[in-house]
């Protein structure tokens, strides 16, 4: 019978000076993920007061738990609130070690960084707007509603030493990676996987299920001895719960216990973290796993309680194993040596045993709002190098549609995940409607977000939801700012909003953030200016490697402002300028055109 520890202690964290005080504010975020840090940003720069509700001890949700090995393709799909949180984490590296060093490059153009420092730097950009307030280890008890059950009026929240609030704002934003406030306010939604005929899905099940994806933990560790930890041992444990592994070494069906094949224990990222530490995962199609499906259907809809439990496993099973490893003396020496050489951070997860405080919920509850995106939304439209074009896109993505498996047959650790899945896509477009809920007027979700099972699969990265976080706050001012519902929006407005602060609606490769052009031309793409300039690739979508599962730009995916335009496209163009009520253009380049358009736009 497998024991399980009590919870670590997840001790409270000081973030900011804050007041909890009888007045309301404008805005609530619940959950201080980077999507929620990012709404919140967002939302301050238009002027609302914000109240960040954190239920852990530290904001920054996975970012500052483990997850820094970010999931994207290409570099230049990363804009808006987490290219400034790149950009950031590259100069501070700059500062402190020069920019010749070591930490500077293994911060991978800023986007790896170690987990305090990502908390400081999240601090610091929170720090940087006086409208912004944050208070942790608050968690939500319930929402309240408006008689008509259209507007949440307010929300109830409880501290860690048991203290109740009532907490009122114009609008919310439920940032939480399991939709919590979403659920508590009523808004539709779904745990599990659809049917393949439910939208036509080529990777979905057969049958719809109650499958989820599996949850672990993303470790910090390093092998640099001065700052190597022990790996705590659990509470109540019992090494013969983990004696089905020696039987695995001693066959030679493992041979590492740390590495990125598929017959090591613990997956060790690359590229690696500034000073010699690694984000480590579960092995994808690996014999052992980390990820654990078998329990993570039962934590979308869990109590506190109940995800105390559930937690309680997956610490046991994935701190546990290590601790096996490590010390006991059943494990062949060779392999013991291969896992005594690896540690966890003494700098880092200082108050609770250098471990995180959160597990890597990949997916919770999954809200059915006003546009539900799925796997069709992340396909080539026909021959075209771009997926099918959104006008009312407000973010974009860039990973694979990528499962770690929903389901186990077999035992803990003899058998095989199921619903696994790693497929290579296009970068893509998020509609407006991914975002909003049905019925309720002040609510925006940008993490558990209306999608399929298989959608969620290409939107749960930490740099995709921040996009949407990015938009749920633009919106979140619009909506508060003229009084209206957020379903009544004018996403073109939105969709400025996002382009003025440097968030990209559509992946073009060659106008970045800080590029001149930025707004036009996303302006431009936001009206399917983009659309048909280059066709689909005969072979490979992505661009070529750069390390890992990084590479460069997605071919196709370019403006070119230089080139010159033809007499095929001046008609095309200036036909969706017409659209837009402007009188017809001549340009000799692409970018003369755009920059016109632009221009006559304005007036």
């Amino acid at each position: 019978m497998m024991k399980h520890p009590k919870i670590f202690l997840l001790a409270s964290l000081a973030v900011l000076p804050l007041s909890l005080g009888a007045k309301d504010t404008d805005l609530i975020v619940y959950g201080g993920t980077p999507a929620g840090i990012a709404a919140a940003i967002q939302a301050a720069e238009q002027d609302l007061s914000v109240l960040i509700v954190e239920p852990y001890s530290r904001v920054g949700g996975m970012l500052t738990n483990g997850l820094n090995h970010p999931d994207f393709r290409s570099f230049e799909s990363i804009t808006g609130f987490y290219y400034k949180f790149t950009q950031r984490s590259l100069d501070y590296y700059t500062r402190k070690y020069g920019e010749d060093s070591q930490q500077v490059e293994d911060t991978f153009r800023g986007t790896h960084v170690e987990p305090h420092v990502a908390q400081l730097l999240l601090h610091q950009m929170i720090a940087e707007y006086g409208g912004i307030e944050v208070v942790t280890r608050f968690e939500l008890l319930e929402a309240r509603l408006n008689e008509e059950g259209t507007r949440i009026k307010s929300i109830k929240v409880q501290n860690n030493v048991g203290a109740t609030f009532e907490l009122r704002a114009d609008a919310y934003i439920d940032a939480t990676y399991e939709g919590d406030l979403m659920a508590a306010a009523g808004a539709p939604y779904r745990v599990g996987r659809e049917a393949k005929s439910e939208y036509g899905e080529r990777l979905a099940a057969e049958t719809a299920d109650d499958q989820v994806m599996g949850y672990n933990f993303r470790l910090t560790m390093t092998n640099v001895p001065e700052n190597r930890a022990p790996v705590p041992q659990p509470d109540n444990y019992d090494s013969q719960d983990f004696a089905p592994v020696l039987a695995a070494l001693k066959e030679g069906k493992i041979q590492s216990i740390f590495g990125l094949a598929k017959d090591s224990i613990y997956k060790t990222m690359i590229p690696a973290l500034p000073n010699g530490k690694r984000d480590v995962n579960d092995v994808s199609r690996g014999l052992f796993r980390l990820s654990l499906p078998q329990y993570s259907k039962y934590w979308p809809d869990a109590g506190i309680a109940e995800r105390k439990e559930l937690f309680q496993k997956h610490v046991y099973h994935n701190i546990g194993m290590l601790y096996f490893l490590q010390n006991d003396p059943a494990v062949p020496d060779t392999f013991r040596e291969q896992a005594i050489e690896w540690g966890l951070c003494r700098d880092e997860f200082t108050d609770n045993l250098h471990l995180p405080e959160q597990l890597y919920v990949r997916e919770g509850r999954r809200m059915i709002g006003m546009r539900v995106f799925n796997e069709n939304d992340t396909l080539h439209d026909g021959g075209d190098a771009r997926v099918v074009h959104k006008p009312d896109s407000i973010g974009i993505g860039d990973y694979s549609i990528n499962s770690h498996g929903s389901g186990r047959e077999g035992g803990l650790f003899i058998g095989e995940h199921t619903g696994e899945f790693y497929s290579p896509i296009p970068a893509f477009e998020i509609p407006f409607g991914t975002i909003v809920p049905k019925g309720i007027e002040n609510l925006l979700v940008p993490v558990a977000a209306s999608s399929s099972h298989i959608g969620m699969c290409a939107l749960r990265y930490e740099p995709t939801w921040s996009s949407l976080g990015d938009a749920a706050g633009a919106a979140a001012a619009i909506a508060v700012a003229e009084g209206i519902p957020v379903q009544e929006i004018d996403v073109a407005r939105l969709q400025r909003a996002l382009h003025t602060s440097g968030a990209a609606t559509t992946y073009v490769s060659d106008v970045l953030p800080e590029h001149p052009d930025f707004q036009a031309v996303q302006w431009w793409a936001s009206l399917g200016g983009l659309m048909g300039l280059y066709s689909k690739p005969t072979s490979r979508i992505r661009g070529a490697t750069i390390l890992g599962q990084h590479c460069e730009a997605f071919p196709g995916h370019a403006v070119d402002l230089d080139t010159a335009m033809t007499p095929e496209l001046t008609i095309k163009w200036n036909s969706l300028l017409q659209n837009q009520g402007q009188n017809a253009l001549q340009a000799e380049t692409r970018g003369d055109f755009i920059r016109g358009a632009w221009a006559a736009i304005q007036k």
